[in-house]
């Protein structure tokens, strides 16, 4: 039988998400039981939505209703022993602004359990490399919603080479106009089309079951 703080999660019902939470911690139940529960709900809208049964807007919630979770349990995580499912780079491209897709699938990331940095929007090739160097991460996400941010990935990538990184690496594109041609021009090694597929190439990569 689903948990009932998933099952909300996964319909997207915020207020009753909300209240189950709040019910929880005040009954004494452990913080990361109810993070794992939300977590379940959040990989159930991946499924819809790589089954058509929700559309972009519908992440867009669920991820502004995990956010919301995280935030109220947050302060309660803190010194907990929580297992990382892996380490993920993520950013938009230098010359590229746009942050709605790269956020969606930060939050999805992390909502799999996954560690993410961040590193925002108009990000240059050596601020990924430093930060790949930093986190030791397998797995760079580069975001781009504008066609002159092809160039830019593809530098991104060069110098992630040059920095002999490219072997531990696995890099993933995504961005409105990205197709298997850009992948191919760029130098990655697959497309992240959406939130769920951005998860999966982060399971493979990092083999989680």
């Amino acid at each position: 039988m689903s948990d009932e703080l998933t099952q909300a999660l996964a319909d997207l019902e915020e207020q009753k998400v909300e209240t189950l939470v709040d019910e929880r911690l005040a009954a004494g139940a452990d913080p990361s039981s109810i993070l794992a529960a939300s977590q379940d709900g959040m990989r159930q809208v991946g499924e819809r939505y790589e089954a058509g049964e929700y559309f972009v807007s519908d992440l867009m919630m669920s991820s502004a209703i995990f956010k919301k979770v995280v935030a109220r349990l947050e302060p309660l995580l803190v010194g907990t022993t929580a297992v990382s499912r892996g380490s993920v780079v993520v950013g938009t491209v230098k010359g590229d602004i746009h942050d709605i897709g790269k956020d969606l699938v930060v939050s999805t990331l992390r909502a799999s359990g996954y560690t993410v940095t961040d590193l925002g929007v108009n990000v240059p090739p050596e601020q990924f490399v430093a930060a790949l160097k930093e986190t030791r991460a397998p797995v760079l996400a580069l975001s781009g919603l504008l066609t002159i941010s092809f160039d830019p990935m593809k530098e991104t990538i060069e110098a992630v080479e040059a920095a002999g990184l490219r072997s531990q690496v696995k890099i993933m594109l995504g961005g409105g106009p990205v197709t298997e041609l850009v992948r191919a021009y760029v130098g990655a090694d697959a497309l992240g089309a959406d939130p769920p597929t951005a998860v999966r190439l982060a399971d493979e990569w990092t083999k989680v079951a």
